[in-house]
């Protein structure tokens, strides 16, 4: 079992263990002694816009420094852009200090391996085992004409641009297109409306003036109501919103309404399948039923996976299909990409909708969602399993007595932060609630 790595890498509030800079800086050596075994030799750091990613980021810098491996430091820049760099630029693995959708207040250590994708189960539990010997004994440095050296990379920016505008085929074009940017304030802010508008489009965007501290705040692929404002004033032909650290994609068709990622990654299969796709689809424990239904008309298999990209990506790997994702934006298109990408996301859903003369609203069409609720419970870390609870499980099996075959129920927590994530989904709307409302109030709340 991994104590500090959850689904997508180490997370928690700034100043608080484990994100501080001491336990940063013995993570970075921990990871430096594991992979620097695996012959890795140079690791690529990148962020998002906290404010606390330069305090982590110099700390992250000594620790593998420590260890002997070479830093190359990119500043503020998508989590799929490092993936990429890392490859680009030869180096060995790559790190992004970002907490994604969470408020500016939290933030994350994600590290990728080789080719851009991200560390194995067994990789982490090393690299803890590691981080153990660091935290009760401490740190053991290599000699100081073997410490590693950093640099800064003033052209990633660009180079990651180019790759995503690649990925629009050159027979097609933006032109004409009104398009509304949100970048949640955060690491997308400068890369994103600047591929749009490289491509054609005219681009309206919002949300693009990070402080360190509004990042995530009412704004991005977690809080949509800016962006569906933003496309009705404007009269835009769609909007795109990218989450904090620009992984995950959310979209507005021209009406003003969401359009969610498992909405897009029907989307995206539709036209895999229409140039030849024969392989499946991987989803999570949450996607919707309408999602497994449409396929299901397509003739396309579909299979769920835990929830998390980095599940996603496991069943993906194991079936040796190309497209998979989660209905909060993480999709995963591997042809294009190794990990979740939102702005070559958006671009691979705007090819298709350019090579059909469609527009966002109308494509979605062929997908009918199933009313689905979700009820965030906080509860107080360190305490029992609030999921083992008799009064909970007995609360469950009355609501799925209920919904019978009409819906299902999933309870899960939350990998990044201490909450009971209850889903109820049914056919009925007003059933879903009082089911899932029913549920979270038998689940002990702080």
């Amino acid at each position: 079992m991994r104590h500090y790595f959850g689904t997508d890498g180490v997370r928690g509030r700034v100043g608080e263990f484990p994100m501080t800079p001491a336990f940063a800086m013995k993570l970075g050596w921990a990871a430096g002694k594991v992979l620097g075994a695996e012959g890795v030799k140079e690791v690529l750091i990148g962020k998002d816009t906290r404010a606390s990613g330069y305090m982590l980021e110099s700390a992250l810098e000594a620790g593998f420094s420590a260890a002997g491996v070479n830093i190359a430091l990119v500043g503020p820049l998508p989590t799929p852009a490092v993936a990429y760099l890392t490859s680009t630029f030869r180096a060995d693995a790559g790190v992004v200090i970002s907490a994604s959708h969470n408020p500016f207040y939290d933030n994350g250590i994600k590290i990728f391996g080789q080719g851009g994708f991200k560390l194995t189960d067994a990789q982490e539990q090393e690299i803890e085992q590691m981080l153990h010997i660091a935290l009760e004994g401490g740190m053991e440095c290599v000699e100081s004409d073997a410490l590693g050296k950093a640099r800064r990379i003033d052209d990633a920016a660009g180079r990651y641009i180019e790759y995503c505008k690649a990925v629009l085929p050159s027979t097609l074009s933006l032109q004409g297109l009104k398009i509304v940017v949100d970048s949640a304030n955060g690491a997308g802010y400068k890369v994103a409306p600047a591929v749009y508008r490289e491509l054609g489009a005219e681009v309206i965007s919002i949300n693009d003036r990070p402080n360190g501290t509004n990042i995530n705040a009412e704004c991005g692929a977690t809080s949509m109501r800016a962006l569906c404002g933003a496309v009705l004033v404007h009269e835009a032909d769609l909007g795109i919103a990218l989450d904090g650290d620009a992984d995950r994609l959310m979209m507005v068709d021209h009406t003003g309404t969401v359009v969610d990622g498992d909405e897009l990654l029907f989307l995206l299969a539709k036209d895999a399948k229409h140039h030849g796709y024969t392989g499946g689809v991987v989803g999570t424990q949450m996607s919707n039923l309408g999602l497994e239904q449409a396929l299901a008309m397509l003739g396309m298999p579909f299979v769920r996976a835990k929830v998390g990209d980095r599940y996603v990506m496991e069943q993906l790997k194991a079936t040796g299909w190309r497209l998979g994702g989660e209905g909060s934006g993480h999709l995963l298109s591997l042809d294009h990409a190794s990990t979740g990408d939102a702005i070559i996301a958006s671009l691979r859903v705007l090819t298709s909708l350019l090579n059909q003369s469609n527009t966002l609203f109308m494509a979605k069409q062929g997908m009918h969602k199933l009313p689905q609720v979700l009820v965030n419970v906080r509860f107080k870390d360190g305490e029992a399993d609030p999921l083992a609870s008799p009064r909970v499980q007995q609360a469950v099996q009355v609501a799925e007595e209920r919904l019978g075959d009409q819906g299902r129920v999933l309870l899960r927590k939350s990998g990044t932060e201490p909450l009971i994530r209850v889903m109820v989904e049914a056919i009925d709307a007003s059933l879903a609630d009082a089911c899932a409302q029913y549920i979270a109030r038998a689940l002990p709340q702080t």
